[in-house]
């Protein structure tokens, strides 16, 4: 959710339109959850990522979908209307 604040944020002071920082929230917001599994793997080679990957599936993407997309396309059309 920080992340896509701050995705829609910088779009907004960017001047781009409601739909590409709603864009821009989805990339921001999801990048850490995809990009995690992957990091902890290369900085702890033995590291069990069988928590790290379920938890990106099962809580977070489904979090995004469902209340994630609503709000950074409410939050997108606030702040381009300020």
């Amino acid at each position: 959710i920080i992340g896509a604040m701050l995705g829609v944020s910088v779009a907004t002071l960017l001047g781009l339109s409601v739909g590409s920082a709603m864009l821009m929230a989805v990339l921001c917001g999801s990048a850490s959850y995809i990009a995690v599994p992957a990091a902890l793997r290369v900085a702890v080679p033995h590291a069990d990522l069988s928590p790290a990957i379920t938890l990106s599936l099962a809580v977070t993407f489904p979090f995004n979908i469902t209340l994630g997309l609503p709000f950074y396309y409410w939050l997108a059309s606030v702040l381009s209307s300020l």
